[in-house]
């Protein structure tokens, strides 16, 4: 073992495995003060680290957690301090609360409209553990008559630092917010779409009673499970902050309004930043490290209760990967061993899904790279609607699978009756992918008779590893119109750089599908296409065996180029 963590005993190789207490609280010393934290130890770094300048005279508004209680010694639990100090500036009509250097254990944080959460640099706020300390986080809200959504989507008040419903309120600072206690899985889902499925009324139970049945080493009440939780919020910042192991989602925001997310470094192993049924969000700067699920998610789920899009989203200049959990906030940047439930790796992708019950529209991904990840992944597959969607100037390095994948499906874990879902209007310009792996080229992959519609690709340039046989390309992939968006059991796919099926109007111009080894597969394949241009292709087959189609009608041709 090499870098920065190479003194830390049993770092996690296997997927179950997560940074234990000893191992993050190092990690933590060497990321806030490097090495010399060691030998001073944790309590001198902390001595050494500067102490916010108290507000005196005219200058008010700034309430400190330590002249509210707060012992930032990690052992104490110091939540009520945070949230008396929360209260006072509330009730002063807002402000600011600073946290000093220090190490604060805490259950769940409240915060209130017009109230800034200020960490300052050398601040650690550690998630605690029930099952370790005296306390629990707040009771989860939003119990459903129907659960459409994953418990960790319909749920809020069991976070870390949360708030509901509040206007105005910003989490900044250079300190870490560290998921340690909190969940990283829930229970399973329960929702009218699995065999065997019975609503709480069915069962003679309210929503609630159904809820606190579920059998004691399934019950979550009292744990956490999101580092950060906003839900109905209008008015957001969350700017500079580091979340370690943030937890089943890192920062989750839902049915939020004007939203900023500026220069955050989440390093974790499930979801990184999700924005469900938000409007109006700028996520920019940002670096997630996700090896075990997302990075970056929109979703467009019911929590709400409600039909909500997704919309007006842009996000920029971002990075996303796949590394081993820890190793971006240490700065080694070690590859992780992770293996997913099917057999590809590691996860850290940005996705638009997998929860669509209404859908997205008007976003923007630009500038962002996504380092051993699985790449681009998008589409909706439960009734609602993705349209005017453009991803410009993205640069994908070893994608484990798919680097660009656009799904349209029937799972519908909406309410009875939404209506088919729709996917359309979509721009892909100016992407490069290095490294992509051989099996799993680019897709765009709609349902019999449901199909997707206006895609484009214009300067896509894709290198994969190639090596293709013949029986690959002739190889008939399964049709499973309900499935997840999740490509994966498609398997190899019988075309190198692009595989379409049940599509209309595809749009293709200056691509190039390049191989490191020979490959018998066409570089770009149409099943079941109606309309589709292709002008400026560069591929390694020649113009005759470059494109094919099958099934398919209105196919134009120009200008392959064969590359040597």
């Amino acid at each position: 073992m090499d870098g920065p963590l190479a003194a830390l005993p049993n770092m996690p190789d296997k997927a179950t495995d997560c940074l234990s207490v000893a191992q993050s609280s190092l990690l933590i010393d060497r990321a806030l003060f490097g090495r010399r934290a060691v030998t001073l130890g944790l309590g001198a770094a902390f001595a050494l680290a500067a102490r916010p300048v108290r507000a005196a005279g005219s200058l008010t508004g700034f309430h400190d957690v330590r002249d509210h209680g707060a012992k930032g010694n990690g052992a104490t639990i110091d939540s009520p301090a945070f949230n008396r100090a929360i209260a006072a500036a509330s009730a002063a009509g807002g402000g600011t609360v600073v946290v000093p250097p220090g190490r604060y254990l805490c259950f769940s944080i409240r915060l209130k409209s017009h109230i800034t959460l200020l960490l300052m640099p050398g601040a650690i706020i550690e998630a605690a553990d029930p099952k370790r300390h005296k306390g629990q986080y707040d009771l989860p809200e939003g119990v459903f008559e129907e659960q459409l959504v994953d418990y960790g989507l319909a749920h809020f008040h069991n976070s870390l630092i949360y708030a509901d419903g509040e206007t105005d309120v910003a989490i900044v600072g250079r300190g870490i917010i560290h998921g340690l206690g909190l969940d990283r899985e829930g229970p399973p889902p329960r929702w009218h779409g699995i065999a065997g499925w019975r609503s709480p009324a069915e069962q003679g139970l309210s929503a609630d009673a159904a809820r606190r049945a579920i059998p004691l080493e399934m019950s979550y009440e009292g744990r956490g499970n999101k580092a950060i939780g906003l839900r109905s919020c209008h008015n957001v910042l969350l700017r500079d902050v580091i979340i370690l192991q943030g937890g089943h989602f890192a920062c989750y925001v839902l049915g939020c309004t004007n939203v900023t997310i500026d220069n955050l470094t989440v390093d974790t192993d499930r979801d990184g930043i999700d924005i469900d049924c938000c409007r109006d969000v700028r996520i920019s700067n940002c670096i997630v490290n996700a090896p075990k699920d997302d990075a970056i998610v929109l979703k467009s789920s019911y929590a709400l209760q409600e039909a909500r899009f997704c919309e007006e989203v842009t996000i920029i200049g971002c990075k996303t990967s796949g590394y081993l959990l820890g190793s971006i906030v240490d700065g080694s940047y070690r590859p992780s061993p992770y293996r997913s439930t099917d057999d590809l790796g590691v996860l850290g992708r940005i996705k638009l899904g997998t929860d669509s019950a209404t859908g997205f529209r008007n976003i923007l991904i630009s500038g962002c790279t996504c380092d051993n990840t699985r790449g681009l992944q998008l589409g909706a597959i439960d009734g609602g609607v993705l349209e005017d969607v453009t991803f410009h100037d993205i640069h994908l390095r070893a994608p484990v699978n798919h680097p660009i994948f656009v799904r349209l499906a029937a799972r519908n874990r909406a309410p009875r009756g939404n209506g088919p879902s729709r996917v359309r209007r979509v721009r892909f310009s100016d992407i490069q992918v290095s490294g992509a792996s051989g099996p799993y080229a680019c897709g765009i992959v709609g349902n019999p008779g449901q199909p997707i519609e206006d895609i484009s690709f214009s300067g896509v340039h894709v290198r994969s590893a190639g090596g293709g046989t013949a029986a690959d390309a002739a190889r008939a992939i399964p049709e499973r119109p309900g499935s997840s968006l999740e490509p994966s059991y498609m398997g190899t796919l019988p075309a190198h750089g692009l595989y379409i099926r049940h599509a209309r109007n595809i749009s293709l111009r200056d691509v190039s599908f390049d191989v490191e080894k020979p490959d018998a597969r066409p570089a770009i394949l149409f099943d079941d296409v109606a309309g589709g241009v292709v002008d400026g292709l560069r591929s390694t087959r020649s113009p005759r065996d470059a494109v094919r189609a099958i099934a398919s009608r209105d196919i134009a041709t120009g200008n392959i180029h064969v590359l040597s």
